[in-house]
């Protein structure tokens, strides 16, 4: 989930959550999916980057021939959900191992901030196919159906683990704004993750987080559990009712030229 073996800046962040990554990260609304294939001039193969446990790259394989999956890190593709029209490579993404011109749709799913953007950005431009689409999204805290929930989340995401996200985090905060994006905008729908989920689905998402691990790291003391406790009280005493837990997708998509 970041810039590559190779890369001075490569850090494996996910590396040693890769199993719980797998399990408990969301996947993506088909609906959007869709929206980016029909944008493209061509079907015939998608680059899904830092692709982590294969979400994004297993649900674009309903819309292209072939789906090429690629992550810097090892452990986190040993985790990904096969699929017979994915293959996954371990590649960095600023020096993929792909043809020139080969590429449909590039997507980059809630990883753009890891990356060395301007490297990374001519690489898009190398294998991109004509007509080509680089699509890039990401998603922040989650909401809760609940004001008492979605509060509790926000103070634990804002607060209790403010000082332990990576400077790359404010990327995501702010939609993706404040990152370049070298390529014509294209206007596209607004769409959101949603899923339902018992407590034990939530918390185990909430595993996953880099502060999380950053602060498990440094020795600090792990507030998941009292996180717990208040919202099996605000979720009704019931870990196993599911709610509905839903993150808004943040996206910038352009045609690449050529």
């Amino acid at each position: 989930m970041t810039g590559g073996p190779s890369s001075p800046r490569f850090v494996d962040r996910f590396g040693p959550v890769s199993d719980g990554y797998a399990r408990w990260r969301p996947a993506y609304p088909d609906t959007w999916l869709a929206e980016l294939a029909a944008l493209c001039a061509g079907r015939e193969r998608a680059w899904d980057v830092a692709t982590g446990s294969g979400q994004a790259a297993v649900a674009l394989a309903a819309h292209f021939r072939e789906v090429i999956a690629t992550d810097a890190s090892a452990a986190q593709l040993a985790s990904a959900a096969p699929h017979p029209r994915v293959e996954y490579r371990i590649e960095p993404a600023e020096a993929s191992t792909l043809r020139p011109g080969s590429v449909d749709l590039v997507t980059v799913a809630q990883a753009l901030h890891w990356l060395d953007a301007a490297r990374f950005y001519a690489e898009v431009r190398r294998v991109a196919a004509p007509g080509g689409v680089l699509a890039v999204w990401c998603y922040g805290r989650p909401e809760a159906d609940g004001a008492e929930l979605s509060a509790r989340l926000r103070e634990f995401h804002d607060v209790e683990l403010g000082p332990w996200w990576p400077e790359e985090r404010r990327a995501v905060l702010d939609a993706y704004r404040s990152l370049p994006f070298p390529f014509p905008e294209l206007r596209v729908g607004r769409h959101a993750i949603t899923v339902r989920w018992s407590l034990d689905q939530l918390l185990g998402y909430l595993g996953t987080w880099s502060s999380l691990s950053a602060l498990r790291d440094a020795g600090g003391e792990d507030p998941l559990p009292a996180l717990e406790a208040a919202l099996l009280a605000a979720w009704g005493g019931d870990r196993a009712e599911r709610r509905e837990v839903r993150w808004p997708l943040a996206a910038r998509v352009g045609r690449v030229p050529g």
